[in-house]
């Protein structure tokens, strides 16, 4: 009895831990997301910083994902959720906290000395 106890714990535990990491995980699909909505951003929050919307996909398809606010990391920056082409698929990179400077066009320029910080193109 003892045994089957033990062994349904141990998979349960396994079961949860590979739900986690996939959770985490970067998504590929083939079909393109569609255009970013355009959300009013609410007045700053002391202390938190607004996340944007951003299209999610689940259930084999694109849902939109509301902007909200998250508690504000001292010494990080969050990088938002953003889709990107590669070798002929989509993939969604999950938005996550970093530590050091933002550099929201990645261009390689923080954003604190890049003149158009938002335009990939331009310093």
């Amino acid at each position: 009895m003892m045994k089957k106890i033990l062994l349904g714990t141990m998979v349960a535990a396994t079961l949860g831990v590979g739900s986690v990491s996939v959770a985490n995980a970067d998504v590929f699909v083939r079909v393109a997301p569609p255009p970013p909505r355009t959300e009013v951003v609410p007045e700053p929050r002391r202390g938190y910083v607004w996340v944007p919307g951003y299209w999610d996909y689940r259930g084999n398809r694109h849902i939109w994902v509301q902007g909200t606010w998250v508690r504000e990391r001292h010494g990080y920056h969050y990088a938002q959720p953003r889709w990107h082409e590669r070798d002929g698929r989509w993939v969604l990179e999950r938005g996550h906290w970093a530590h050091g400077h933002a550099d929201n066009d990645h261009d390689g320029v923080p954003n604190r000395f890049d003149s158009h910080p938002n335009n990939p193109r331009r310093d």
